[in-house]
Parts: structure tokens; C-alpha cells; sequence
């Protein structure tokens, strides 16, 4: 059953089986999957907090429950395995799960195909407490990144992680609360759905690997919030989950969302994308005369520009980086950022200059 879509919606919500939805999806038409799926819990008896009277509400959904672990694995074999017909060759997927699931599901993983790239481990900032107080605090859950086969072009847009990290390399532990306060959903005063994920966690997986117009497929929709964040940051999403009540909340939810209209918002352009401009054409575009004297931005050292677009500096001469090594003793140097002019009383590195030219080229 398809619920009717609707223009601000941003995607497609699918209710019934994701398995058999995705045998009908086209092949390669997705690129992203991010999966919540079961955990298996082996959930038997209830819990109840220090009190002994109040119950602590877990996942005791019938969503959740499997005979055993063959069968949850063979319903992870086929998931997985109806998820990788419908990745693009270059795509990846995401898939969240704790101790209970998660290293079987991995094993699946890499029988199937899969190239795993990351092990992400989110640390739950206000994690529930271990009441019966006989293990450690479960105070973590795993996720997997893998592309689509070990030789996929994946795409990874690495300058916007580090520009969410205040420009320093993402690492793989991530930090983030538990979905609770505002942004969980509640209907009656209980949680709507037992395992919704924070949007941060979904606003960072996105960024992480998709660009704006690409498409992100959810076979374990839930509460939507995979669908949320893809209409906010201007991506295509397709949601499926079992449950019909689940898919009209997700959907009353993702009508609500505002997208990003302004390309210049959502995306971060890749040093590794852009044009490489020699520092010739910097000189060659008269942007630079030869004779220019360079320096580094405490004046400890110089070197004048010549006319090939190389530096000579002290009977030295080579390119504006081996240059910047020499001058240092390194055995590698950045010129760009290495070698400074002077402007207006300023000292400016000469990668303005590269910026500038780089802007009139395209």
C-alpha cells in the first residue's frame, strides 16, 4: 500500500513489508539507504526500576521479537540483499543497531558484499541507567557506513564534516543525547514510536554522504525522521514501514518541515572538486609580477617570484611548495598558505589569489 503523496512532502512513504517493497523498487535507484531495523532485543521478562513497582518501557514490540537468531538472520540476509539491488553502484548505506544485532548484522554485511568504511560509535550524552546494576551502563550504539562493493566511487563530503567540527577531521565517536524534550514525539503524553533518533544524528549522516537532489531510502521508517531531515536539507527520501500508524505520523511530521531552498546553504564545495590552478597562472594572468617579493606570515623568510611561475630564494630555486620546504627544513610545505603578500598593510597568503582566479574561471 502506498500512502497518496502530496507536493511538499519531498518523497514517498510505503506502507508494508520492506522487503517485498523493495523487490518493486527500480534497481539502482537510491543513493543512500540509512537503516534502523529491529534490534532483536531477546527481551523476556520486564524491567523494573529500583522501586521495584514502576516499569521501565523498552521495545516489546511484536516488530521486534524473532524465534531465534537464524531467523533474524535470514531476515537481515534479505533486506540487506534487497537494499544493495536498489543502491547505485557508488552508493552507501548506513545501518544503526547495539551489542544485541549489530555484529551479526555486519557479518551479513560483508557476505553479501558490502565494503564497510566506518564503524561510528554514538555516545549517548544521557543514556538510561543499568537498574538491576549487574552490567555496565549501556551507554552506546553502533553504526555502520559501507558502500556498495569495495571498489564504489562513494561519495564522502569531508570539508563539511569538518566544518560542522569547527574545522578539525571528524572523528568516529560521536556525541549526541537521546531523542527526548521537544523533539520527541508523543501522542497522549507516551513516546509515539519506542525508538525514534535524534535529527542530529540523521542531519549528520546525510551531509555526510548524499548531495542535494540525491534520493535516501528508509526501509525502517518509523517516526520519519530520516524523511524529516531529507526534505530539510533538499534531498529526495522514500520511507517503508509495517505499520500504517506509524507511516501517517511520519508523514503529518515531514509536511511540516521547512526545506533549504538556497543551493549556497547546503552545499561545501570540495577542495579536492575544485580546479587546480598552478601558481603560473597566477603570474602568466598578472596577478602576481615576477619580482614580487614573498613571505611567510612571520617575515623570517622571503623569496621573489619569477617569471616561470617557480621562487628562488637564497640561490634556491624551485615551485611556491618546495620553496616553503626548503626555506623550512621540511620535508613538505603548503605554499599556498605558506607564502604571504602584503596588502593594504596586511599580510594575505597567496591562496586569495588562487580564490580569485579560480572564481573567474568558473
Amino acid at each position: 500500500m502506498k500512502l497518496k503523496e502530496q507536493n511538499d512532502l519531498g518523497g514517498k512513504i510505503f506502507v508494508g513489508d520492506c522487503i517485498k517493497i523493495m523487490k518493486r523498487l527500480p534497481k539502482n535507484s537510491v543513493d543512500m539507504v540509512f537503516a534502523d531495523p529491529p534490534y532483536n532485543l531477546q527481551l523476556s521478562n520486564e524491567l523494573l526500576r529500583p522501586d521495584n513497582y514502576s516499569r521501565v518501557k523498552g521495545v516489546d514490540n511484536k516488530w521486534d521479537h524473532f524465534e531465534n537468531f537464524g531467523h533474524y538472520d535470514k531476515f537481515t540476509q534479505a533486506w540487506l540483499s534487497e537494499a544493495r539491488k536498489i543502491l547505485k553502484p557508488n552508493g552507501t548505506l548506513w545501518v544503526i543497531g547495539s551489542y544485541h544485532n549489530i555484529f551479526r548484522v555486519g557479518t551479513i554485511l560483508q557476505d553479501l558484499g558490502y565494503w564497510i568504511l566506518n564503524d561510528i560509535i554514538w555516545c549517548k550524552s544521557n543514556p538510561m541507567p543499568n537498574f538491576r546494576g549487574r552490567r555496565f551502563t549501556n551507554a552506546h550504539e553502533t553504526l555502520i557506513w559501507c558502500a556498495h562493493q569495495k571498489n564504489s566511487k562513494y561519495r564522502f563530503n569531508y570539508d563539511a564534516m569538518k566544518g560542522i567540527n569547527d574545522g578539525l577531521q571528524m572523528r568516529s565517536d560521536w556525541e549526541f543525547p537521546i531523542c527526548s524534550g521537544s523533539e520527541r514525539i508523543k501522542i497522549g503524553g507516551k513516546k509515539a514510536h519506542p525508538t525514534q533518533k535524534p535529527e542530529a544524528i540523521l542531519h549528520r549522516i546525510i551531509l555526510a554522504s548524499t548531495l542535494a537532489g540525491d534520493t535516501v531510502l528508509d526501509p525502517f521508517f518509523g517516526s520519519g525522521t530520516t524523511g524529516a531531515i531529507a526534505k530539510k536539507l533538499n534531498r529526495q527520501f522514500i520511507g517503508i514501514d509495517r505499520e500504517k500508524k506509524y507511516a501517517l505520523m511520519a508523514k503529518e511530521r515531514i509536511t511540516k518541515v521547512q526545506k533549504i531552498s538556497s543551493d549556497d546553504l547546503l552545499s561545501t564545495p570540495s577542495k579536492r572538486e575544485q580546479p587546480r590552478i598552478p601558481f603560473g597562472w597566477i603570474v602568466e594572468r598578472g596577478l602576481l609580477e615576477p619580482g614580487t617579493v614573498l613571505a611567510d606570515y612571520g617575515g623570517d623568510h622571503t623569496a621573489k617570484v619569477k617569471a616561470d611561475g617557480t621562487l628562488i630564494t637564497n640561490g634556491f630555486v624551485g615551485s611556491i611548495h618546495k620553496a616553503g620546504a626548503h626555506v623550512q627544513n621540511a620535508p613538505a610545505c603548503n605554499g599556498w598558505t605558506f607564502w604571504h603578500i602584503d596588502v593594504e598593510g596586511k599580510k594575505v597568503p597567496i591562496d586569495v589569489l588562487r580564490q580569485k582566479l579560480r572564481s573567474e574561471l568558473h
